[in-house]
């Protein structure tokens, strides 16, 4: 006689309330927020890809969990050429940003991890293209206005004002938001989560 699967409850290792958006809408909204302390300094000669996944996961290790959890985590960077651009310190430091994203294109590095039940950690990453039109000083300057910039990944945020400076993306628009949902969609499925 088989036993009926057990269902596991969703951790998230983010208090980003764009991620927890993202789980709730494949179908898996997290049952518990947990955000871990860890730091998130590159390492020398890191490239962008490998500095995502390498966050996503060592979040994901960090968070404590219960037999009946998984927990997910994920990462975004943007990057110009090998340069890793976080999050801005300051209004300066974001002005510095968007003309440096200013009519060129940039990669969007999304990392996620999610450790299962027997404690397997499964990682997945996406490579987005994303192509900027040319910013006057008026359009960055009412971008850093606004306030919208600070604290994302870039200095931009493409799920608000800033999609208008956006000529061309080429990959996982949610990897850009912060979590890309078709390869936490598969990392969840392979990891035993039921979806409703």
């Amino acid at each position: 006689m088989s036993r009926a699967p057990q269902t596991l409850r969703v951790v998230l290792a983010s208090s980003s309330p764009r991620r927890q958006d993202l789980l709730a809408r494949i179908g898996a909204p997290a049952d518990r927020l947990a955000s871990p302390d860890i730091d998130e300094t590159p390492q020398k000669g890191e490239s962008p890809r490998a500095y995502v996944v390498r966050l996503a996961r060592e979040k994901a290790l960090a968070v404590p969990r219960e037999a009946d959890e998984i927990v997910v985590a994920g990462d975004t960077s943007v990057a110009v050429g090998k340069r890793i651009l976080g999050k801005p310190e300051d209004e300066a430091d974001l002005r510095r940003m968007l003309a440096l994203l200013s009519g060129r294109r940039h990669h969007c590095y999304s990392g996620v991890c999610i450790v299962d039940a027997d404690g397997t950690a499964r990682v997945r990453h996406s490579d987005t293209v994303v192509v900027f039109k040319r910013l006057s000083d008026a359009e960055i300057d009412r971008y850093v206005a606004c306030g919208e910039g600070m604290g994302k990944a870039g200095g931009y945020a493409i799920q608000g004002l800033a999609e208008a400076f956006i000529r061309s993306i080429s990959g996982s628009h949610s990897g850009v938001v912060g979590l890309p949902v078709f390869e936490t969609r598969a990392l969840l499925e392979a990891s035993g989560y039921r979806f409703a």
